[in-house]
Formats: structure tokens, sequence, C-alpha cells
């Protein structure tokens, strides 16, 4: 998979990312850049996102362990399959910048 990048500016929750949840090989990894001041949390659902009856607003949202309340530039990673992946920025005096890389099928 390309790299997807998703930038939010001010406080705000980006749209969520699909992530292709029935790779042989899920691995994602994710990055995090600051341009300013800014407190974020990287946030995934396990929530049917095809479904007609989907909305981000009523999704149940579970930050990442190891990217929740960051105040710096940071990374991590999923190892274990999710639908969705979004960036949740509640303070910010510019912007977050969130990049995400999948493992390509059959790459291991």
């Amino acid at each position: 998979m390309r790299p997807i990048r998703v930038t939010v500016t001010g406080v705000a929750v980006s749209v969520p990312i699909p992530m292709d949840y029935v790779a042989s090989v899920f691995n994602v990894g994710v990055g995090c850049v600051i341009s300013a001041t800014a407190t974020y949390t990287v946030e995934h659902t396990f929530d049917d996102i095809w479904s007609a009856s989907f909305t981000p607003g009523s999704a149940t949202w579970f930050p990442n362990s190891g990217l929740t309340a960051k105040v710096a530039n940071a990374d991590g990673n999923y190892a274990f399959p999710v639908t969705a992946i979004r960036l949740n920025v509640s303070a910010s005096t510019g912007s977050v910048t969130m990049t995400l890389i999948q493992a390509a099928p059959g790459s291991v």
C-alpha cells in the first residue's frame, strides 16, 4: 500500500482511513509530525465502516496505547487488524500530519 497522509489543522478529527483488515499480513506503520504545538491521539475502530449505517461520530473508537495524548512527533504500529484509523487532535496551534503505511499482501 502506498503511504496515506492526513493532516488535521487546529482541534479536529480526521476522516477515518480504511485498512485492508483481511490482508494475510496486516502490519501498519504510523508516524505523526506536528508543525507547532499539539496534543493528539491515534485511534482505531473495529466497526463495519462499509455499512450503510456507519457514521464516524457514532462509531466506537479506541486509542492506540502507544500514541495517546502525544505532544511531540511520534511513531507506532498496528500488528493486528482494525477496520479504520483516524487522527484526533484535542489541542493545537498548528497542524498534525499522520502517515500510514500498510504492508503489502505477501510481503512477508
